[in-house]
């Protein structure tokens, strides 16, 4: 294999990387309702993708590694594609937090950063449950999370993914640190 192969087999990984990320970026904003982004994500793909494809039928037949480069980047653009868009979590989720012990205490953290969390009594297979019922942006999950595993570590929770949400308040924001407590007293 020559260095112009190689260069231009990793030209096309590196593409088709860049490419499927954005379709499966575009799948998910598709499916959640996001019409423009999925107009310019699409725009994007597909223009990288027939810049590709037309790259490698051309060459195919005298360089047949090309395929493989094409290949293997297809398959690690799905990944990363999967990867970018658990980072952004666009999106909202419905949280169910199960707590036999600490439910108010829990509502009552989640609220005074700005949450809203319904709560419902029940009866669990061990007695008497409190449910707290939360609607969150799914990018808030992981701090929602921590607060209710240091309230209790046996809490049992399901999340689910919801398409239309009516209002979901932001979160109160943490007081600034670093770089933005600096800008901030100006």
């Amino acid at each position: 294999m020559n260095v112009h192969t190689l260069v231009t087999g990793l030209a096309i990984f590196f593409a088709r990387i860049c490419d499927v990320s954005l379709g499966t970026l575009r799948t998910i904003a598709t499916v959640q309702g996001r019409t423009k982004v999925a107009f310019v994500l699409g725009f994007f793909e597909i223009s990288i993708w027939i810049t590709v494809v037309s790259a490698v039928v051309h060459k195919i037949a005298t360089e047949p590694i090309l395929g493989l480069f094409y290949a293997l980047g297809y398959a690690t653009g799905n990944a990363v594609g999967i990867i970018m868009e658990r980072k952004m979590a666009f999106g909202f989720l419905v949280l169910r937090v199960f707590t036999r012990t600490a439910g108010k205490s829990i509502a009552d953290r989640l609220r005074e950063r700005g949450q809203l969390v319904t709560i419902f009594l029940g009866e669990g297979m061990r007695g008497p449950v409190t449910e707290l019922y939360i609607v969150t942006r799914r990018r808030d999950l992981k701090w929602i999370l921590k607060i209710i595993m240091e309230d209790d570590q046996e809490a049992f929770y399901t999340t689910e993914y919801t398409k239309d949400v009516s209002k979901v308040l932001r979160p109160t924001l943490q007081p600034a640190t670093g770089w933005r407590a600096v800008v901030k007293k100006k």
